[in-house]
């Protein structure tokens, strides 16, 4: 009897033990580095910031980083295929603004292959009439649109799948700035509450605007900390600076608003977010600084 209760009593203790030791062992899911990148639409009459004159720092800007996951905005076709010619790797997903095919700026989304399985994709259009290619509504200048995957992540198969989303928000537009917000908050947020989702790209807004609110504070009624979309670049620097700004205007500057961002759910912890100041002497390779970010899956 004794030794029994004795046997009982050491199992207890190993199994504490053990209970313990899991709750204090860092969870090992693998980092997911995500980056956003405006790389300028490549028909533009640049002169020496021409996209044939910048393409391989591009390529290199994003070669240097190694992102799981790439959002671009400004991207015309052409642009997308040297990108996949030079960036060996990964699936591409996105079609034209204007027709859902090939013309206009995409806002393609590249993921690694070897790492994610693709279960569904879409895009849609930030407009009264998001399922129709082109379309535009409210006072933007120009159809604008969304294009997003749900993938799994093969090195963490036992996670739930989640939805990666990039945008490009109008830069006219004030109203269709703040309804794009919206619509994005209604598609994978309230419509879906438990999915776990990554929001990235130009949303020509900086932090003090309605479509941050909009998607970090859903439209106010929240505070931050509250809220179920956290912005990884205030998670890692929570003090504002007057050095923010994403929009280089191709000679580095650095003042303005940070209108480049990478969100995510609750269901990712921000291990470190930056703002990538990389340049040659001082040609750079976008009239945008690249957004990065390092993420880990909550379990």
């Amino acid at each position: 009897m004794i030794a029994s209760l004795t046997r009982c009593l050491i199992v207890g203790i190993i199994m504490m033990a053990s209970a313990a030791a899991a709750a204090e062992e860092p969870d090992r899911s693998p980092p997911i580095k995500v980056m956003s990148f405006n790389i300028r639409y490549g028909a533009a009459k640049d002169g020496d910031n021409h996209w044939d004159n910048r393409k391989n720092f591009v390529a290199e800007t994003i070669q240097v980083f190694d992102p799981d996951l790439l959002g671009l905005q400004e991207c015309l076709d052409f642009q997308g295929e040297f990108l996949q010619e030079q960036l060996h790797g990964y699936t591409f997903h996105g079609v034209g603004r204007q027709d859902g095919s090939k013309s206009g700026e995409y806002v393609p989304v590249m993921f690694k292959t070897s790492r994610f399985e693709l279960l569904n994709s879409g895009h849609y259009w930030l407009s009264e009439t998001p399922e129709v290619p082109g379309s535009k509504s409210w006072d933007s200048s120009l159809p604008r649109m969304v294009s997003w995957v749900r993938l799994q992540d093969k090195y963490d198969p036992d996670s739930e799948p989640f939805v990666f989303a990039n945008a490009h928000f109008d830069h006219k537009g004030r109203e269709a700035r703040h309804q794009s917000a919206k619509l994005m908050w209604r598609r994978h947020i309230r419509s879906k509450p438990e999915e776990a989702v990554i929001l990235a790209g130009d949303f020509n807004s900086g932090e003090d605007s309605d479509p941050y609110n909009a998607l970090v504070r859903g439209e106010g009624q929240r505070t931050e900390g509250d809220s179920p979309i956290l912005d990884t670049y205030r998670v890692v620097h929570p003090e504002r600076s007057e050095k923010e700004a994403t929009f280089t205007k191709w000679i580095g500057n650095r003042e303005g608003l940070r209108i480049d961002w990478i969100l995510h759910s609750k269901s990712f912890t921000t291990l470190n977010a930056s703002i990538n100041y990389t340049n040659d002497n001082g040609r750079h390779p976008s009239d945008h600084y690249p957004i990065e970010a390092i993420l880990r899956r909550r379990h």
